[in-house]
C-alpha cells in the first residue's frame, strides 16, 4: 500500500480519476436532477478534464516525464494546497443559490463535494511527504 502513497502515484490514479470524472461529466450522468447531494456542471468537467489529461501526461509523455519527474513532488503538494482551499472554500460558500459560487466558474454545492476535495487534499499531502518514490528502472 506504501506504493500508493508517492507522487508519482498520485498524479498517475489522480489523473486517471480526473480524466473519468470529466468524461462522465460530459455525458450528464451526475446531473443536479439526478443527484442533490453531488453533481458535475461544466466548469468543474473542464477542470477535471483538462487537470487529468495534464496528470497523465506528466508521468506518462517521453520527454516530459523525465523533464518533471524531479518535479513530481512539489506537483502534488500544489495540487494538494488547491484541493484544501477548495474544500475550504466550499464550505464557505455553502448555501449560495446565486448559482456559480466559485469564482464564477463552478459549483462546490454540497458537502459530499468539499468533504471530496479535502479527501484528495489528505492524499496529496500524504503522498508528498510520506510516499517514498522507488527507482523505476
Amino acid at each position: 500500500m506504501s506504493g500508493f502513497f508517492t507522487p508519482r502515484m498520485f498524479l498517475t490514479v489522480g489523473g486517471a480519476v480526473l480524466l473519468l470524472l470529466g468524461i462522465v461529466g460530459y455525458l450528464g450522468i451526475f446531473t443536479e436532477e439526478a443527484y442533490s447531494w453531488f453533481w458535475l456542471d461544466s466548469g468543474e468537467n473542464i477542470a477535471h478534464t483538462v487537470l487529468g489529461i495534464v496528470a497523465l501526461a506528466a508521468v506518462f509523455v517521453p520527454g516530459l516525464n523525465s523533464a518533471l519527474a524531479p518535479y513530481y513532488r512539489p506537483i502534488v503538494i500544489l495540487v494538494g494546497l488547491i484541493a484544501l482551499f477548495f474544500g475550504v472554500y466550499g464550505f464557505v460558500v455553502a448555501g449560495d443559490t446565486s448559482g456559480a459560487n466559485t469564482f464564477g466558474v463552478a459549483n462546490l454545492e454540497s458537502p459530499a463535494d468539499n468533504i471530496l476535495h479535502l479527501v484528495v487534499a489528505a492524499w496529496a499531502f500524504a503522498s508528498a511527504f510520506m510516499g517514498r518514490e522507488t527507482s523505476m528502472a
